[in-house]
């Protein structure tokens, strides 16, 4: 009878012991990696990402201060009737803070278009959308003569220019990178998910485990006596 040396089958014990059962890779993995993905799953059905409709609300809220500030100062010039008409039927580009106010609106159309509707993922949009803001208020701040009409002749123009390049920063910095970091989050995970399932098609059940009849010490033995107790004897 072979004996197995007690080094060799201690290590062997200490080999089983430490290498991870199948139900419980099966049990852990998939479950925390299926767990991630149905996460991700969540928010794009959400429709719009946490980040982005924080961009839009910043969005809205760009033309809200704009508005604001421009009702105040048609209030300050001598009643909104009065100085609505002048700034508007009686439009000139030198005096009036109309168009800073329509150039609010058109950020807010080209942005909630691009961003919240259609859910653009790129920088164009918001490109453009600075580009004209910087370039008309550098024309209106130097043709025109709005620093001899008092602090809003300053504040106006200066606000928007700060607003647009936030909006620029804020979707260039944050939303985007935010949104591509969590879809590539999405993709290993999917991924993961896919070769643990592969790798693991399934969990075996107790009844599939199953060790073969052990045979009777000594079967052997038996069998040959009874053998030569059945020869004739001479």
């Amino acid at each position: 009878m072979n004996w197995v040396p007690a080094d060799a089958e201690n290590a062997h014990t200490s080999s089983m012991e430490s290498c991870p059962s199948l139900r419980d890779v099966h049990s852990i993995n998939p479950t925390h990696l299926m767990a991630r993905i149905e996460s991700y799953e969540g928010r794009e059905k959400k429709g719009i990402s946490d980040v982005r409709r924080t961009f839009c609300l910043f969005v809205t809220f760009d033309l809200l201060f704009i508005t604001l500030l421009w009702i105040i100062e048609l209030n300050v010039k001598g009643g909104i009737e009065t100085t609505l008409e002048k700034e508007v039927l009686h439009y000139d580009y030198s005096s009036s803070y109309f168009d800073i106010f329509l150039l609010a609106v058109f950020r807010f159309k080209v942005l909630i278009l691009a961003y919240a509707m259609c859910r653009l993922r790129h920088w164009w949009a918001i490109a453009f959308t600075t580009a004209v803001t910087s370039a008309f208020l550098l024309a209106k701040v130097i043709i025109s003569q709005l620093f001899s009409q008092g602090a809003f002749g300053y504040v106006l123009p200066i606000i928007s220019f700060i607003l647009a390049w936030i909006e620029t920063w804020f979707l260039d910095f944050k939303v985007l990178p935010q949104e591509a970091e969590e879809e590539n989050r999405f993709l290993i995970a999917q991924d993961a998910s896919e070769r643990a399932a592969l790798l693991h098609p399934g969990v075996l059940s107790d009844g599939q485990f199953y060790s073969p009849p052990e045979s009777v010490a000594g079967s052997d033995e038996d069998s040959e006596e009874k053998q030569d107790s059945e020869k004739p004897i001479v």
